[in-house]
């Protein structure tokens, strides 16, 4: 197992690697990074309709959903809340600024395609008509819920959601095995599922994913418009999931293990 030290080493030679790599090479390996949570997403809500207490429906939904960073992580795609920890390398002097601002917009427009592909192909193949339409219902409900939290509390589970995503990747890097990075990932994922935190690349499936369902199937959703979508929803989770990963994270290991060496 790699010491922390060890990890704060590795991603910097990583981060740098990101930072340079071509933008048609980063686009296309978003998209697939996007459709992978978005299955991921899937996977979670079908799951969690097994239960109809609340707290058991989380706790379903988070052993699902780590699937998508699995595939991420494992079959290589660029995830942009995982991209936030190239703060690392930019502040090290191995990369540049400007190349961490076009990955994660390279990165971040990549991952709204795949989700969205993803949510339409569920949408329109019906499969939210799953337990006599229960699951389009549970979907759309997700997509309100999402798309009418306040602009703290967004923010705030923004900062918490990426702590623990870019926790789970650099908790992976630890382990030179599958197994091993397979659970290293797989357990502060859970955590963010069961504590409700927002990450935005899921929410570019999720809310979508409502206002399809409730299109294809008729079900009013009030709330759900691409104002609510993109202004309430995804500009304070992604500054939040920024905060979390690139400064809560990344800046804090930076300091600890790089800074001055």
């Amino acid at each position: 197992m790699k010491s922390p030290a060890e990890i704060a080493k590795k991603y910097e030679s990583i981060g740098e690697s990101k930072a340079n790599a071509p933008v048609g090479k980063t686009f296309l390996l978003a998209i697939l990074a996007g459709a992978f949570i978005a299955l991921g997403g899937l996977g979670s809500q079908i799951a969690s309709l097994c239960s109809p207490d609340p707290s058991s429906a989380r706790v379903i939904s988070s052993v699902i959903f780590p699937i998508g960073l699995f595939m991420v992580l494992v079959g290589g795609a660029e995830l942009f809340t995982g991209n936030c920890l190239i703060m690392i390398p930019v502040l090290s002097g191995k990369a540049k600024v400007s190349g961490m601002l076009k990955n994660w917009v390279v990165v971040y427009f990549g991952n709204m395609v795949g989700g969205f592909i993803i949510a339409a192909l569920a949408a329109f193949s019906h499969i939210y008509s799953f337990n006599g339409d229960a699951l389009a219902t549970s979907v759309i409900n997700t997509a309100i819920t999402k798309s009418t939290i306040s602009f703290s509390d967004a923010l705030l589970r923004g900062i918490l959601c990426n702590i623990l995503v870019c926790m789970a990747v650099w908790c992976s890097f630890a382990a030179d095995e599958l197994a091993g990075k397979v659970l290293a990932l797989w357990l502060p994922v859970m955590l963010f599922i069961v504590c409700g935190f927002e990450h935005c690349i899921a929410n570019m499936y999720f809310i979508p994913a409502g206002m399809l369902a409730s299109f294809v199937h008729g079900i009013p959703a009030e709330g759900l418009s691409l104002f609510n979508f993109f202004v309430t929803n995804l500009i304070p989770v992604t500054i939040g999931n920024i905060i979390g990963g690139g400064i809560c994270v990344g800046s804090m290991y930076y300091a600890i293990y790089l800074k001055n060496k």
